[in-house]
């Protein structure tokens, strides 16, 4: 039995009819004009229908509790997972995202890309553990629903659904997150700030003759 999205619930152990998801691997999008992630994946049905169309959606989760840390990287997540002798009860999965995706026909097996926006908003849960990370790998889940359209006896036309026990676990290298986040924002990142803020931040600017936003923050900090 494994734990469901966002950890809310259990998630049927896969049956041998299930189709089986495996992701082959990722690489950040190119070009795009978000920073963002595509995971492919292949898909294989044991029945070995002829599907038709598959209508697909995939929650990702992160599942911390699957990983080690040194105290650098404990100290840093303390604001997601408290101090660190609570970690047992603490380290739940974490949302990352929900994407969607058409699957064209296919009879057996077919291959596809996941594209997963990417932030560097570290109010957000799922990107602050990420952005924490030393190196190494963070641990994924993959959950599937979708409905699946299919060629049944005769080639009468079958509708049934993706069992809620589809899913694909795979360890994501941190660097591949990185790289996502560098090719948009090469040297820097960005912070978000309430309209008050950021007016009180440029008029200390303005006072203090900076040419930059950077340099009135380091002159803060110091």
């Amino acid at each position: 039995m494994s734990v469901g999205a966002h950890g809310a619930g259990p998630v049927a152990d896969a049956r041998v009819d299930d189709p089986v998801f495996t992701v082959l691997g990722v690489a950040p999008v190119e070009r795009g004009l978000l920073p963002g992630l595509r995971f492919d994946l292949h898909l294989s049905d044991p029945l070995g229908r002829r599907v038709l169309v598959l209508a697909l959606s995939a929650t990702i989760r992160i599942d911390p509790a699957q990983r080690a840390y040194d105290d650098a990287t404990r100290a840093r997540l303390v604001e997601l997972f408290g101090a660190p002798e609570r970690w047992a009860a603490t380290t739940q999965a974490v949302h990352w995202a929900t994407t969607d995706v058409l699957l064209d026909g296919f009879t057996g097996a077919t291959s596809f890309a996941l594209d997963v926006p990417c932030g560097y908003d570290l109010e957000v849960s799922a990107t602050k553990y990420l952005y924490s990370l030393p190196g190494g790998v963070a641990p994924l889940t993959f959950l599937f629903t979708g409905t699946v359209l299919y060629a049944g006896p005769e080639d009468r036309l079958q509708v049934a659904p993706v069992p809620w026990s589809a899913l694909a676990r795979w360890r994501m290298p941190v660097e591949a997150f990185r790289r996502a986040l560098a090719e948009h924002y090469p040297g820097g990142g960005w912070v978000r700030l309430s309209t008050e803020t950021l007016d009180a931040l440029a008029a200390r600017k303005a006072d203090r003759g900076d040419h930059t936003f950077d340099a009135t923050v380091r002159g803060l900090l110091a």
